[in-house]
């Protein structure tokens, strides 16, 4: 897709979507956050898709959205390409599977946005974080304001994104910005042994997890525990319900069928 921009492999049911436009650091483009888009709309379809690892090829996560692309936009343009970009990342969110970022490098900007939209983030040792829009003139505009603040805090979000300032992996995960820093060589491992242990729980209770969590994270507290308490019944009906619970007190390895 798009020249081979986009790569995707999956093995055990766990999709590995790499964003490969080195020569750019994967800047994000409209063409690329297209085929990104088409990729997940695949992705969903896909049952026996479980998780899904996204990262970047080369040294760069994202590094931002495409400059050279936004420098000649128009303010009506400008706000089409934010939707864009920002439709993406709510899609990636909504995602019924877990998402993984696995950032390998410079994740700024958009990069950073695209990180923060997925459930899980892995970081190298020599991945940097940031939105440093305002030293361009602009602001985060697929959701980083609306969306990093949920993660590291009202302040924490207002410095960096009012500075521009860039923060390291270790600060990264001293503000939880990041759930795991890792060698480089490791991150691809740390990252498919996370997807491991979700892609062998019992498929509709991770979905189920998620769509929970992601409702009360957006919901007033009433309102989340009524949902919870729905699919916690719901999860009664499944077959996998009835295997894992057998298979605790017949202690042996559950075996589930997405049932």
């Amino acid at each position: 897709m798009n020249e081979n921009k986009i790569l995707s492999v999956t093995e055990n049911g766990i999709c590995t979507v790499t964003i490969n436009n080195p020569e750019s650091l994967n800047a994000l483009n409209s063409l690329i956050i297209e085929e990104l888009g088409k990729v997940f709309d695949i992705i969903a379809q896909d049952n026996d898709i479980k998780v899904v690892i996204i990262t970047g090829a080369g040294r760069a996560f994202v590094a931002g959205a495409d400059i050279s692309e936004m420098s000649a936009m128009n303010p009506s343009r400008a706000k089409e390409f934010g939707i864009k970009g920002s439709s993406l990342f709510r899609k990636i969110e909504k995602l019924s599977i877990p998402v993984i970022a696995a950032v390998n490098g410079f994740a700024l900007g958009g990069g950073c946005e695209l990180a923060i939209s997925c459930d899980i983030r892995v970081a190298s040792e020599k991945a940097k974080f940031g939105q440093p829009e305002v030293s361009l003139g602009i602001i985060p505009g697929f959701s980083g304001t609306v969306r990093l603040q949920k993660i590291v805090g009202l302040a924490v979000a207002k410095e960096l994104i009012f500075t521009g300032r860039i923060v390291d992996s270790e600060e990264a995960l001293r503000i939880g910005l990041v759930n795991f820093v890792v060698p480089a060589d490791e991150l691809m491992n740390k990252a498919n042994e996370i997807a491991a242990k979700i892609a062998a729980n019992a498929p509709q209770a991770v979905r189920m997890a998620k769509e929970s969590i992601n409702l009360s994270s957006e919901t007033d507290t009433d309102s989340g525990v009524g949902f919870e308490n729905n699919l916690f019944g719901l999860c009664f009906s499944t077959e996998d319900q009835k295997e894992g619970m057998e298979a605790f007190i017949a202690k042996r390895k559950p075996d589930f069928k997405n049932k």
